[in-house]
């Protein structure tokens, strides 16, 4: 008998191909006879789960069983900041009611009488609405435009280094201010724009800086450019390491200059990059810091510097008027969200890039 005669075996008088097996038709994968009934095959790998009945795709409960089981170790790692952002970001989120209240505090953040929006209402009619919105979003605008451009910049600049040690010296240098806390960098501010005595100072005379609107603007958005360029060029220095070093030496035996390879190469490595930060960049279009802000103030510079958030500051805290104070808290976090939105769609539109 032949190796192929030996590869089949009678039944009924008939006979079955060699590698199948009875109720089972000719040209069925191997691997689809070999799962068990009432289990789902699954990729290698993963866990296997039980099937529905005849078959069914398993639950959302049995999924998420599955899930947790696989990835518990991740979970648990994140476990601390899910609890950090419940905490300090999702619980506060009950005080939002005094925006519809009137605030008394012997009942407590639910026994005020409910007014509806009467306090958003009343934060229209203001006359500093206008000045607020105006000072608030052109400080954003600055920062976000300058500070969105100046770190792809200087990543750029940075990935040209081709000495790790000077590159690391450049790095280093750069995101160092960073660390510096508000209080300290408004202080060298002061310092160096002092009249006549200051590095910056002595070339406009007695001039004082500060105390000029027209330069408030620039002085804020110059000084948080610096501080924070080196910082934010770290994520872009990060996402052009995973360039493919092949594209490089094809470009350069091409007779591709260094401006052609940061064109062609650097560019849009970090386009992706590029996008998903500036979604979450438009997020703070009316979110001026309040801190630096608040120590430039002089009451010279007032009618340019103050802001949303130092104004919901001095209504809240210095005049007690906290529903109030959480209306305009409100408002201003409901137009924040509403540009990550406009943002995040116009993205997906034009690049297929989105948070979500």
């Amino acid at each position: 008998m032949t190796e192929q005669e030996g590869s089949v075996e009678a039944h009924g008088g008939g006979r079955i191909p060699s590698g199948h097996s009875r109720g089972v038709p000719a040209g069925t994968d191997e691997r689809k006879r070999s799962v068990r009934p009432g289990v789902r095959r699954v990729w290698p790998g993963r866990r296997e789960l039980p099937a529905g009945p005849e078959g069914a795709r398993p639950g959302p409960t049995a999924r998420l069983v599955a899930h947790f089981r696989r990835y518990w170790q991740l979970w648990l790692m994140s476990l601390p900041a899910i609890c950090f952002i419940a905490l300090f970001s999702y619980v506060p989120m009950y005080g939002i009611q005094l925006a519809f209240r009137k605030f008394k505090a012997s009942k407590g953040l639910t026994g005020g009488d409910w007014v509806g929006f009467a306090y958003f209402r009343q934060f229209f009619a203001n006359p500093m609405f206008k000045s607020l919105i105006v000072n608030t979003v052109r400080i954003s605008l600055w920062t976000l435009v300058m500070g969105f451009i100046a770190p792809i910049i200087l990543a750029l600049l940075i990935n040209q280094i081709s000495g790790p040690r000077t590159k690391k010296f450049v790095e280093s240098l750069t995101y160092t201010p960073h660390f510096i806390s508000t209080v300290v960098i408004v202080s060298m501010i002061n310092i160096f724009l002092t009249p006549s005595t200051g590095i910056v100072g002595r070339f406009f005379g007695d001039a004082n800086l500060l105390a000029s609107p027209s330069f408030f603007t620039p002085i804020y958005w110059i000084t948080e450019v610096w501080q924070h360029v080196g910082w934010n060029a770290i994520i872009y220095l990060a996402a052009l390491s995973s360039a493919d070093p092949s594209l490089y030496e094809a470009a350069k035996v091409d007779g591709a200059g260094r401006l052609r390879l940061i064109r062609y190469i650097d560019i849009p490595t970090i386009m992706p990059t590029c996008a998903i930060l500036l979604i979450l960049n438009m997020g703070s279009i009316l979110g001026v810091g309040f801190e630096k802000v608040y120590l430039m103030q002089n009451a010279m510079n007032l009618p340019v510097s103050e802001v949303i958030s130092t104004y919901t500051y001095k209504i809240g805290i210095l005049s007690n008027q906290f529903s109030y104070s959480t209306a305009i808290g409100l408002f201003n976090t409901v137009v924040n969200f509403f540009f990550i939105l406009l943002a995040n769609t116009l993205a997906k539109r034009v690049s297929d890039i989105s948070l979500f």
